[in-house]
């Protein structure tokens, strides 16, 4: 056996023993803490009481829980579409009390006593709301993705068109908005059709407006 003076060893070896003795000597010492369980049930469950396409319903609700993964995961309402789900693509649009809501980005809670329409609300198969109609007439849709939120935020733009309410598209504000390209370019504008398909969705919403 060598003696130690004997032990052949370079200077870069020598630092990389230093170098892990070290490391090992920080890890070991170190408290191993264990990361606390977590517990899905401490959340107190909310009633929520919404009337969702023209039926009453009672839910208890995680209050973490979106107005979107409600319809979904409580309601069976698949219709809306978790998109992006960060409000950029429209995809999750339904209509709440009136207006266009981006249903990913609000909470179930918040909407106590609502009134909630989505696409099944608007038409049945048998019985197809206008704007349904228009859709599959001008074939405004491709992968069909989008289209539930494309339809159910065309409905509320033309009815936001008819009660006045500009948009940045609106040259006078003192004025009627025009049921015009620009005018409804401008409001879809928060829809993304991955397809392409915003020329044959114009057509359809642009037949629907003049007929109404």
């Amino acid at each position: 056996m060598a003696a130690p003076h004997e032990i052949p060893i370079n200077r870069r070896d020598l630092l990389l023993v230093g170098v892990g003795a070290t490391v090992s000597t920080q890890i070991a010492a170190q408290p191993t803490t264990p990361e606390p369980a977590l517990d899905m049930q401490s959340t107190a469950l909310h009633s929520v009481q919404l009337r969702v396409n023209g039926e009453l319903r009672d839910l208890q609700l995680d209050p973490r829980t979106t107005l979107l993964d409600m319809l979904r995961e409580h309601l069976a309402l698949s219709g809306t579409k978790k998109g992006c789900d960060h409000g950029q693509c429209g995809a999750c649009t339904v209509i709440v009390d009136g207006r266009r809501l981006n249903s990913c980005l609000t909470l179930a809670v918040m909407h106590q006593g609502s009134s909630v329409t989505t696409v099944e609300g608007l038409g049945t198969p048998r019985r197809l709301h206008p704007m349904q109609a228009a859709f599959v007439k001008h074939d405004g849709y491709q992968c069909g993705y989008c289209t539930p939120g494309q339809i159910c935020s065309a409905v509320a733009v033309l009815d936001e068109i008819k009660q006045g309410i500009p948009s940045h598209a609106t040259a006078d504000l003192t004025s009627a908005p025009l049921l015009s390209a620009q005018e409804l370019r401008e409001r879809m504008s928060g829809n993304i059709c991955r397809c392409g398909a915003y020329a044959n969705i114009l057509d359809a919403i642009t037949e629907v407006g003049g007929a109404a």
